[in-house]
């Protein structure tokens, strides 16, 4: 099978391809949305993709210390790349909690460490350009950043400004290609 023909196939038997009228995260409207949770909440399909991803990071030879997940939805991925590949992750939190210790990274990461960002969908890049934003300001290395779907609209040019590049297992045109 092609090599992310499997994503692709299992994205779309687990139903998480839907069409209709969606609002994005960043606003925008789209004739279609792709559901990353609720794939990534099946362990057949999370497997999938997890296989997929250790994959195109061999391919790409992409070197890192840590892999990186967005709380929430890229958590599950960051998870299952690091079952993979036993390389340990962290989580990037949006928001500082108000009580605890406050922190926006949750999980190990010491300055001069390389990060692989972790994504499920990049369409503007808005989240992952903040997360790598915190993870540099912690000493952190971005240079990579691997994504499940990449949309095609306009979030490839956002990373590749401030030196990140994007790889995806599948791009929207792959995706609804029938």
């Amino acid at each position: 099978m092609k090599l992310h023909a499997r994503v692709k196939e299992v994205l779309v038997r687990c139903k998480a391809l839907m069409y209709g009228e969606f609002t994005l995260a960043s606003g925008k409207k789209s004739p279609y949305y792709i559901d990353i949770k609720k794939a990534s909440t099946d362990p057949d399909v999370l497997e999938t993709i997890a296989d997929e991803m250790a994959r195109e990071v061999q391919l790409r030879g992409l070197r890192y210390d840590k892999i990186a997940g967005v709380v929430l939805g890229s958590i599950p991925l960051a998870v299952a790349l690091s079952l993979r590949t036993k390389v340990p992750y962290i989580m990037v939190r949006r928001d500082k909690k108000d009580h605890g210790t406050q922190k926006m990274i949750e999980g190990s990461l010491e300055a001069g460490e390389r990060v692989l960002m972790v994504e499920d969908v990049i369409t503007s890049a808005g989240s992952v350009v903040e997360a790598i934003g915190i993870v540099r300001a912690a000493g952190g290395i971005v240079e990579d950043v691997l994504c499940v779907v990449n949309r095609q609209e306009g979030g490839e040019a956002k990373l590749r400004d401030i030196d990140v590049r994007l790889s995806s297992l599948v791009t929207a045109e792959e995706i609804l290609r029938r």
